[in-house]
């Protein structure tokens, strides 16, 4: 009975309470439950020169309440016609504050990635996801306020040679500041009964890029809509759309589905 109340607990505070935390694009302050195992599967695509498209499979799994890890593979035909398995990267999320109350939490988190790509390097825009090799590090907050979460975040981002022996080229920025605010809003249900209920949440997030010592700047405005079954299983469908840019770029306007399902006490 014991261990039944504690899995409840998991369920409703990982996966339904925060669940306008969620969010598509970016990554809260808050972290998964302990010994929770996320497995998911994202496909993002678009037309910018002809059809293409990007499959990235991702492992995640909370150390602790304030410790999780993510390891992720890309695949795409991004730079040739057929699909390849172009990369990988490590992420880690450590959350080092946390102010809760009723309704309402502020937490603060430091995150570092690390990227590795065999793609060809020709694009102004320093993409860790499949495109470049590098690493980023950065801040997040996140402001709970009962169904509605906001979120804000900061990285310096740092491109690195691609293929081991493929030298960055001169012509090209290898260091860039991103920066993100994102808004989820629980439109569903009204009111909470128990973990089966579905949630349905709506997020608009804006993300944004520098590259260091260049006139080169974007930035993106991702809507999505996302729905939590069972606490266990989640889907997200979203949109990107470029707002403004001069960098070049072969991700922009970019459609994003994604499926993830969540194991409690894997351990």
């Amino acid at each position: 009975m014991k261990r039944l109340t504690i899995l409840l607990g998991l369920l409703i505070t990982g996966l339904s309470i925060s669940a306008q935390e969620l969010y598509v694009a970016t990554e809260p302050a808050s972290n998964m439950p302990k010994n929770v195992l996320a497995l998911r599967i994202s496909q993002e695509g678009g037309f910018q020169n002809g059809y293409q498209s990007r499959t990235i499979p991702e492992l995640m799994y909370g150390l602790d309440k304030n410790l999780m890890v993510h390891a992720s593979a890309y695949l795409s035909n991004f730079f040739q016609n057929n699909y390849k398995m172009e990369g990988w990267s490590t992420y880690a999320k450590y959350r080092f504050l946390s102010i809760d109350s009723t309704n309402r939490h502020f937490r603060g988190a430091v995150y570092a990635k690390y990227a590795s790509s065999n793609n060809p390097i020709n694009f102004q825009e320093i993409n860790l996801e499949g495109n470049n090799s590098g690493w980023q590090t950065g801040v997040v907050f996140t402001q709970l306020l009962h169904k509605l979460a906001l979120s804000a975040s900061v990285n310096y981002n740092k491109a690195l040679d691609n293929r081991g022996d493929q030298l960055f080229p001169s012509n090209l920025a290898d260091e860039s500041l991103g920066y993100t605010f994102s808004a989820g809003l629980l439109t569903y249900p009204k009111v909470y009964r128990d973990y089966k209920q579905t949630n349905i949440n709506v997020y608009l997030e804006f993300l944004g890029k520098s590259n260091l010592g260049r006139n080169e700047t974007l930035m993106d405005m991702a809507p999505a809509v996302q729905f939590i079954i069972n606490s266990k299983l989640r889907i997200d469908v979203s949109q990107r759309f470029q707002l403004w840019g001069n960098m070049t770029r072969n991700g922009k306007n970019m459609y994003l589905i994604r499926l993830e399902y969540n194991l409690y006490n894997v351990f």
